[in-house]
C-alpha cells in the first residue's frame, strides 16, 4: 500500500506537439526550360542537397523550428541545370515544463523529424509540378546529426 504524505509536490507533466505548420519561402527554378525536357537523360544528375536545421524560441512555450533546403539538380554530361529548389519550411512548437537538460535534444532531433517528412513530400510534389519525376529527399537521422553536433562542441571545448 502506497501512502501519500502530501509533502511531495507533482512536478508538471511535460507538454510537446506541433501546433502549426507553414511555408515561410519556396523557389523553384526551371532555368534551361524547356530544352531539358527534349532532352533525354541517360545517365543520373548531378544532385547537390544542404538542408540546414534552424530554431527560436517564440515565446516561453513555444518555438519555432525551420528546415532549409536547397536543391540543385542538374545535368552530368551538359553541366546544365535541370532544376534548383529552395525553401524554408517551419512549424511552432508547444514545449512547456520539458527540463532544461532536454530542450536542445527536443528542439534538435524530435521536432525536425516530425516536420521532415511534410518538408519532403512538399519538395516531392513542387518537382513533379516543375514537369520532373519526384525528387524524393532520402530520410534524415536527426539523432545522428544532433549527437555528431556534441561531440563537435565537445571537441571545440
Amino acid at each position: 500500500m502506497t501512502e501519500n504524505t502530501g509533502t511531495q509536490e507533482s512536478a508538471p507533466r511535460p507538454e510537446f506537439r506541433m501546433q502549426k505548420m507553414y511555408m515561410k519561402d519556396l523557389s523553384f527554378e526551371n532555368p534551361n526550360a524547356p530544352g531539358v525536357y527534349i532532352a533525354q537523360q541517360q545517365s543520373e544528375p548531378k544532385v547537390e542537397l544542404n538542408l540546414n536545421l534552424n530554431h527560436k524560441k517564440v515565446d516561453d512555450d513555444h518555438y519555432e523550428v525551420t528546415l532549409q533546403i536547397y536543391a540543385k539538380v542538374g545535368s552530368k554530361e551538359e553541366d546544365k541545370s535541370l532544376f534548383i529548389l529552395e525553401m524554408e519550411h517551419a512549424a511552432i512548437f508547444l514545449l512547456k515544463n520539458i527540463p532544461e537538460e532536454h530542450l536542445e535534444m527536443v528542439l534538435g532531433v524530435d521536432c525536425p523529424t516530425l516536420l521532415f517528412p511534410f518538408t519532403r513530400q512538399i519538395v516531392s510534389q513542387v518537382t513533379v509540378d516543375g514537369g520532373f519525376s519526384p525528387f524524393l529527399m532520402e530520410p534524415v537521422n536527426f539523432m545522428a546529426l544532433f549527437q555528431n553536433a556534441q561531440a563537435k562542441k565537445k571537441a571545440g571545448n
